[in-house]
């Protein structure tokens, strides 16, 4: 089980086969790599199923090869494609996929074995990396303390205090199974890949990146950010995971936040001995080689207001419906959600 979705296998995946499954989402959330808090947000899960499948579904429209099979409305339900589940007029929480092999990625003394989880995968396995992509790059973009704008062909001698929009995208990789996630430069990603190309992982991020871009722009959201994972087997790839919704993407709208964002950023003014303590416990991780950060943290979260909890529901459901072009929930206008979030 992942924080916010639950995961079940219907046949598993061998050595030469993909098997099937399927994701299930809860209304739990997760910021700052915690894992689930101590609350939930109603109508969140079915809002990202209903967005993350109606992604893969333009995905596949733009000759983009991805795991998903489609979407039930019940338990063991016939297996429909997104418009049929909502015209029985409930949105759908659970999403079917493809599904490969991930072995164990072992670590010990903080350093992790990627060559054993490559022979335990062989030719099927799930890409032990994040691809992320980034139209913009925000005041507080993690990207500014890491590089320089000359590294990107930037025109900058430093980073201006203000939002950078992009002609191009900037693409960069992450480990994905690692306690902490870290970015990589493309020798650390070529090891990590596998048998994979790195360039076509590239391209797919890149592909992505254009189809959620301009449909968010239809909507009138900018889509500022996000991030793929993908599988490997029988020498092709194909887009995994889940794409282009409000907790993987960074979306904005009249430049408001629609997105995961807003809640890491209310905790960030309200919590803000609990954010500095995992910061703190990330660095001292990392400086003494231990995988498990959490066990250093000495604060834990505070549940929610209600009042945020209700904002937040209704800009989840109020985006996706503006992003499908459809009333899936009952809730007020994007415009007025985004003015609810933006009061908080």
């Amino acid at each position: 089980m992942t924080s916010v979705k639950e995961f079940r296998v219907d046949e598993p995946a061998t050595a030469a086969a993909l098997g099937r499954g399927s994701f299930v989402f809860t209304d739990d959330y997760s910021v700052f790599d915690w894992g689930k808090m101590p609350d939930g947000i109603p109508d969140k899960g079915a809002s990202l199923c209903t967005m993350g499948a109606y992604n893969f579904q333009l995905l596949e429209e733009n000759h983009v090869p991805t795991h998903y099979e489609g979407v039930r409305v019940e338990p063991d339900g016939d297996v429909l494609d997104l418009g049929e589940a909502l015209s029985a007029g409930t949105p759908p929480e659970e999403m079917v996929i493809s599904l490969t092999q991930v072995p164990d990625l072992p670590e010990r003394d903080g350093e992790y074995d990627y060559d054993a989880y490559h022979d335990a995968a062989g030719e099927n396995y799930l890409i032990p990396l994040e691809i992320v992509f980034r139209n913009r790059v925000g005041t507080g973009s993690s990207l500014r303390g890491r590089t320089d704008p000359a590294d990107h062909d930037l025109d900058f001698e430093t980073w201006p205090d203000r939002v950078v929009e992009l002609d191009e995208p900037i693409v960069e990789f992450s480990t994905k199974y690692e306690e902490q996630d870290r970015y990589l430069d493309r020798a650390e990603a070529e090891h990590i890949v596998g048998a994979a190309s790195l360039d076509r992982l590239e391209e797919l991020a890149l592909a992505v990146d254009h189809v959620v871009t301009d449909h968010a722009a239809e909507a009138g959201l900018v889509h500022e950010d996000g991030k793929i994972e993908c599988l490997y087997h029988d020498g092709g790839i194909r887009v995994a995971d889940v794409v282009g919704t409000f907790d993987e993407n960074r979306f904005s709208y009249d430049g408001q936040q629609v997105s995961k964002e807003v809640i890491r950023q209310y905790h960030k003014r309200t919590q803000p001995d609990w954010v500095e303590a995992v910061r703190a416990a990330k660095e001292e991780a990392t400086a003494e080689g231990i995988a498990d950060w959490k066990s250093l943290c000495d604060e834990s979260p505070e549940p929610l207001d209600e009042s945020v909890v209700a904002a937040a529901r209704d800009l989840y459901c109020a985006g996706t419906n503006a992003y499908v072009g459809g009333e899936v929930f009952d809730a007020p206008s994007l415009d007025a959600a985004v003015d609810a979030v933006r009061a908080l």
